[in-house]
């Protein structure tokens, strides 16, 4: 039973959980940032003082272990119209809430929403505390919060929390006794860093002696990764980390149809591609993504679980001394 810790948060992040959750002979852990402020879980954070729950919703579902009776999950992230009142709010946010007031903590409502939804693995905030990030733009604006981070029209040179946040001790356990530990797929400044700048997170990471994996982005995300490259992406985690905080990049080389290219392109995101051939870690090209039925870009759940399942084997059969140099 191999420990792999996965560390980010959105969207990205729960395609991944979805086709890890399948695995056999895995202990799966998620640490989800909980700095989101915008939307639903941004109004009730203002309101009753508490960390993000929005990512750690998506997450519960993603990695509920009934993929055949959907229902719970399909209300968990069920939104109310309107903007007033609970207009806007997602229905598993104001549930999470009323958990935390049954069960008395953040980590009871995770606790018995899991129970319910029978999920596979350990769902873990990078903190408990009410974080608020903030960005530091190249030209020196100072941006607060994450919401308005990618609304900035700047670029960002790193991201922050100007109060004391303290991680939470489970994450670092779980960091400490990983096997392998995987970054992404998600928002590189508003998703993955807001976890590794955690005070005691990014220590934890560097004193493991352990693989570090980094999924990129399938497309340039406006407002945060204009533009950039893989090897961008990486040296924005090294940056906020460690020199060499990675032993394998993994990028999509799924061809796209140019009709949803053009489309991507005219809201100011393309392709991230690899630029560069001489880097410390390895880079894997695989195919991972799909388009969906609305033409949005996914990233495919099993491929990605079997890029998992191809660096599991390459551990286990000790290829790894030779990858992970």
């Amino acid at each position: 039973m191999k420990n792999v810790v996965v560390i980010g948060g959105g969207t990205g992040l729960s395609a991944m959980m979805n086709g890890f959750k399948h695995l056999e002979n895995v202990n799966l852990t998620a640490i989800i940032t909980v700095a989101d402020d915008g939307g639903s879980t941004g109004r009730l954070r203002d309101m009753y003082n508490v960390p993000a729950m929005g990512d750690i919703r998506h997450v519960l579902c993603a990695m509920a272990e009934d993929d055949e009776d959907p229902l719970f999950s399909q209300l968990m992230n069920y939104r109310f119209s309107g903007s007033e009142d609970i207009g806007g709010h997602q229905l598993g946010n104001l549930i999470f809430l009323a958990m935390m007031d049954l069960t008395g903590s953040y980590m009871g409502a995770v606790e018995a929403i899991s129970k319910v939804l029978k999920v596979k693995g350990n769902i873990l905030p990078s903190t408990l505390d009410n974080a608020i990030l903030y960005a530091l733009m190249n030209d020196g604006t100072l941006v607060r919060g994450e919401k308005n981070i990618p609304n900035a029209n700047n670029s960002i040179a790193k991201v922050f929390y100007e109060d004391d946040i303290r991680a939470y001790p489970k994450a670092i356990e779980a960091i400490r006794q990983a096997d392998l530990i995987i970054y992404g797929i998600g928002s590189l400044y508003t998703s993955i860093l807001p976890n590794v700048i955690v005070k005691g997170v990014r220590e934890a990471i560097a004193d493991t002696t352990c693989p570090k994996v980094y999924f990129c982005n399938a497309m340039t995300q406006p407002g945060e990764t204009d533009g950039f490259s893989l090897e961008d992406h990486v040296r924005a985690i090294e940056t906020h980390t460690y020199k060499n905080p990675i032993e394998i990049a993994i990028i999509n080389r799924n061809p796209i149809d140019e009709k949803t290219l053009e489309r991507y392109a005219r809201q100011g995101s393309v392709p991230v591609v690899q630029k560069e051939v001489d880097h410390a870690y390895k880079v894997f090209h695989r195919d991972l993504t799909i388009v969906d039925e609305t033409g949005r870009i996914r990233h495919d759940s099993k491929a990605i679980a079997d890029c998992l399942v191809e660096i599991l084997a390459m551990m286990e059969k000790e290829e790894v001394h030779v990858v992970f140099k």
